[in-house]
């Protein structure tokens, strides 16, 4: 199995302090957690793609790119690339230009993206973001394959022959679907044989799990082998400790934070205790032994072998975020890269 550290950039207060980064503070962490990443021997650094508040992930290209500067081995990923917000030529000059810089080191993960106030900004609306986002693909793909590219399509002007520079250092290049819980995500990967990336972070496993029989079913229906199938899952929270009391203790103010949060967006709670989330969720939260048992039995159900983790301190110490990823790395990653094989992984 392969692990990956994901931010989706938060700009909100501390769960125990209260006090509220500067901007530019809260993106030098962003950095110091890759760096810290590829230290201990993580796999991958994900950074998402947001457009409203209260996230300052506006520009992941610019982010990973001081990442690659940063780093030497370490994948990096988009979690996700919204193209149904995106200009795909636009998108497509950006990510070339960092795999180049990178040293042939990006993974992208594509999908429409959520959130009405970044859906305003972009003029997208419910209705058409689903056929945006495949046919934003559909160009991007292409663009990443051919030199030159004639192509037409609803949402922007038709290209005649073109040729959009730099080209890719990696041919081909990785592309991920990320999946929530609609159907669309799914059959566009499975059209196109591509990995899926299953969020699993919003509700209790069965709807994930149900995405994930369905992209296995439509991978075959598309004649391909359902072995050669990828997939990768999220985690809703996560945090390691010796004990598994001195964890959720640790944790729990992190969580109420969270609860906070929702109710102040209108998200809906669908876990409204600490122990419910442990309980129910995706989260990791625990003891070694207890957090390998969760991915183990998420992984009777998903046949994943990615697994992200949150990369982000939020209310803990740099010291008792260290120290989690750190028995992490140390206890529960060797024994499920043991139990689980990990897909083909270029290496850097």
């Amino acid at each position: 199995m392969r692990f990956l550290l994901i931010t989706l950039i938060t700009h909100a207060p501390d769960p125990v302090t209260g006090e509220l980064a500067a901007p530019d503070a809260r993106l030098r962490e962003v950095i110091d957690n890759a760096e810290l990443a590829e230290e201990l021997g993580f796999d991958g650094y994900g950074v998402g793609e947001r457009h409203e508040r209260p996230f300052l992930s506006s520009s992941p290209p610019v982010v990973l790119s001081h990442i690659a500067a940063r780093t030497r081995r370490i994948r990096l990923f988009t979690a996700v690339t919204t193209l149904s917000l995106l200009d795909p030529v636009r998108a497509f000059e950006d990510y070339s230009m960092l795999d180049n810089l990178s040293g042939g080191r990006l993974e992208l993960i594509i999908g429409k993206g959520n959130g009405s106030a970044q859906r305003e900004l972009f003029d997208v609306t419910p209705e058409d973001q689903w056929d945006r986002n495949a046919e934003g693909y559909e160009l991007f793909r292409k663009l990443w394959q051919a030199d030159r590219v004639t192509w037409s399509g609803r949402f922007r002007p038709p290209l005649h022959a073109a040729e959009v520079w730099p080209r890719p250092l990696q041919q081909p290049i990785r592309i991920w679907h990320g999946s929530a819980t609609s159907r669309e995500s799914v059959e566009l990967a499975a059209k196109h044989g591509d990995p899926l990336f299953s969020a699993n972070v919003t509700n209790p496993i069965e709807p994930y799990a149900e995405l994930i029989r369905h992209y296995r079913q439509r991978w075959a229906f598309h004649g391909r082998d359902p072995a050669d199938a990828v997939v990768g899952a999220g985690t809703a929270g996560f945090h390691l400790a010796s004990r598994s009391q001195d964890a959720l203790e640790a944790y729990r103010p992190i969580f109420a934070a969270r609860l906070a949060l929702q109710r102040k967006l209108g998200q809906e709670v669908v876990f409204p205790t600490l122990e419910d989330f442990v309980e129910r969720s995706s989260a990791l939260i625990g003891s070694p032994a207890q957090v390998t048992e969760k991915v183990l039995r998420y992984h009777e159900q998903f046949g994943h072998r990615v697994t992200h983790l949150s990369a982000d301190r939020d209310g803990r110490t740099p010291e008792e975020h260290r120290a989690a990823l750190e028995l992490f790395q140390a206890e529960v990653a060797p024994a499920l890269r043991r139990t689980i094989p990990g897909p083909p992984w270029p290496s850097n």
